[in-house]
């Protein structure tokens, strides 16, 4: 074989949409490089089987297996061919699997016009740092998680395909996000997509534990080692032994106690309070807070030392309001949730809805949008939410409308009177505030709702 020959790039496109086949065709087309396509998974591997594939965009909806499974086919026997994964709307745990698999990168379809090329060109410039330096990338196990994880965005999925290469490991993991952002799920895939998965995931929120107790609650103590000691008692460390200890809000973990749980992390030895005996215990640390570390460092409210060690892979967790594409899907998401758990008819978000909750700056995140779905089907009236049965954003939305109809009241003449606007007012601020005739008149900007 000739080195012109050898030097040649070969492209293997599979996918279902024959107009899909000829869009990336042209895209992608370039000298030096050959392009390969078929429309099923079967195809895929009889070309792999008689050439060499470089590279191979699959998307994942393929016969007779999808694209995850012929991926894992295509780096279990050819471990050099680099894949790349597309999809219209891939779920976080196929963006996990996918990734743990070996995939490239995992692309929208809907992002491919801009996205495409330059994955594609990081793809090329991977296959020819292998043939200076003759790497070879590792076939990473698969993993059956079970996570309900909503996200399509390209923050979040990027989140989870690094949750996907670190969670095979043992590396200790600092989660950042505000409140509400879900840190504790992104905790439980890591977890959930690492060996450690048959065995338990321990949660531990160190900002709600008093200090005396906080280390009880880490390390056990002996019968008598305080007051209220009954009888011993294992502590998390030894709870989770072979699994996940997840620590939630660790910057508020007090200094004494950041001290003893270094000294575990370095030597990987505790003892229970009021103790000699030296135990040990195989734990994967994943720490989570909605502090700035680096900043409570400088103050000296936590160890650097400590710090260090925790933050060996990062996660930073963007907060909803960045995450405008995947509030509907949320929103459907809790309200499927809510309406199965109490038996209800299925109740559908209307576009206006859907707008009203993507203006809103989310303060609460995740956890905000589920409690805001959960009151909105409490009130629901029909099977389908209106922008005004959405109850955020009152301030705004609300105060506007009121405001005319407050407008028309006092500006009204004598010769047009309209004795039902004042009626009308006190039943919309009613509506508005869900009943509640304390927050009906604070809408109204009055003292006290008329009783009337």
């Amino acid at each position: 074989m000739s080195s012109e020959a050898t030097a040649e790039r070969t492209l293997l496109l599979v996918d279902p949409d024959l107009d899909y086949l000829e869009w990336a065709t042209k895209q992608l087309e370039a000298e030096g490089i050959r392009i390969l396509r078929c429309d099923n998974a079967d195809n895929a591997l009889k070309i792999c089987d008689k050439t060499t594939v470089d590279l191979v965009i699959a998307d994942i909806v393929l016969t007779p297996i999808d694209g995850i499974e012929l991926l894992g086919q295509l780096k279990a026997s050819y471990p050099d061919t680099i894949v790349i994964i597309t999809a219209s709307f891939p779920g976080t745990a196929q963006v996990i699997k996918a990734t743990q698999q070996g995939a490239h990168d995992i692309l929208r379809k809907e992002s491919l016009v801009f996205e495409l090329r330059s994955v594609v060109e990081s793809a090329w410039q991977v296959i020819e740092g292998r043939r200076t330096a003759g790497e070879h990338k590792q076939v990473m196990p698969d993993a059956g998680g079970r996570l309900q994880v909503i996200g399509i965005s390209r923050a979040f999925q990027d989140i989870f395909k690094t949750v996907g290469r670190v969670a095979r490991t043992d590396a200790p993991v600092l989660i950042y996000g505000e409140s509400g952002t879900g840190k504790e799920l992104v905790a439980n895939a890591v977890h959930e997509y690492s060996p450690r998965r048959k065995n338990e995931m321990v949660a531990l929120n160190c900002g709600a534990i008093p200090e005396n107790l906080l280390e009880s609650e880490l390390f056990g103590h002996e019968k008598g080692s305080f007051t209220g000691a009954a009888a011993r008692r294992a502590g998390r460390f030894e709870q989770c032994d072979n699994g996940t200890l997840f620590l939630d809000e660790i910057g508020d973990m007090p200094l004494p106690v950041q001290v003893k749980l270094l000294r575990v992390l370095q030597e990987g030895t505790f003892s229970r309070v009021g103790g000699n005996e030296v135990l040990s215990s195989d734990v994967r640390i994943v720490a989570a807070t909605n502090k700035d570390l680096t900043q409570e460092v400088r103050e000296g409210r936590f160890r650097e030392d400590l710090y260090y060690r925790l933050n060996v892979v990062e996660l930073r967790i963007p907060p909803l309001r960045d995450r405008l594409e995947d509030i509907p899907l949320l929103a459907e998401f809790f309200l499927r949730k809510i309406t199965k758990k109490n038996g209800m008819a299925r109740i559908r978000l209307s576009g206006e809805a859907i707008a009203v909750l993507q203006e809103h700056k989310w303060p609460g995140n995740v956890r905000e949008l589920e409690n805001t779905m959960a009151r909105a089907t409490a009130l629901a009236t029909s099977d389908v939410l209106l922008a005004s049965d959405i109850p955020i954003g009152r301030t705004l939305r609300s105060n506007s409308e009121i405001t005319q109809l407050l407008d028309k009241l006092f500006n009204f003449s004598e010769e047009n009177d309209d004795i039902h606007l004042y009626d009308e007012l006190m039943r919309y601020s009613l509506k508005r505030s869900g009943g509640n005739k304390d927050t009906a008149a604070k809408l109204l900007g009055i003292g006290e709702f008329p009783t009337t």
